[in-house]
C-alpha cells in the first residue's frame, strides 16, 4: 500500500469529511429548532402520558394525535357522518322551500 495520497484521494476524504460535518450540523440545527419550538417538550409529555396510562391504548398513534390536540380517526368518521346527515337535511329543507315557493306563486 502506497503511503502517498493522490489529489483525488485527498479530495474524496475531504468531501466525505465535509458531508459528515454538514450532516451533523444539520442534525444539530434541526434539534435546536425542535427544542426552541417546544416540539420536544410536547412529544415528551405525550409519551409520558402514554406510558402512565393504566391500560395501553389499542391505537397508540390515535392516542398521541388526540393528546396533541388533533382529531382521531373516529372523530373524523363521526364528523363525516354528521356532515352527510346535515347535507340530507339541507336538501330536504330546500325541497320544502321550493314547494312553499311554488304554492305562493299559484293563483288564488
Amino acid at each position: 500500500i502506497s503511503k502517498k495520497l493522490t489529489k483525488s484521494t485527498l479530495h474524496c476524504i475531504f468531501s466525505l469529511s465535509m458531508t459528515y460535518q454538514s450532516s451533523d450540523s444539520k442534525k444539530e440545527e434541526f434539534r435546536k429548532y425542535l427544542e426552541k419550538s417546544s416540539v420536544i417538550d410536547a412529544l415528551t409529555k405525550v409519551l409520558v402520558t402514554l406510558y402512565e396510562e393504566p391500560e395501553r391504548p389499542d391505537k397508540p398513534v390515535e392516542f398521541i394525535k388526540k393528546a396533541l390536540g388533533g382529531h382521531s380517526q373516529s372523530d373524523f368518521e363521526q364528523l363525516k357522518k354528521e356532515n352527510e346527515e346535515l347535507r340530507a337535511q339541507v336538501a330536504e329543507l330546500k325541497a320544502k322551500l321550493a314547494q312553499v315557493g311554488s304554492a305562493d306563486d299559484a293563483p288564488a
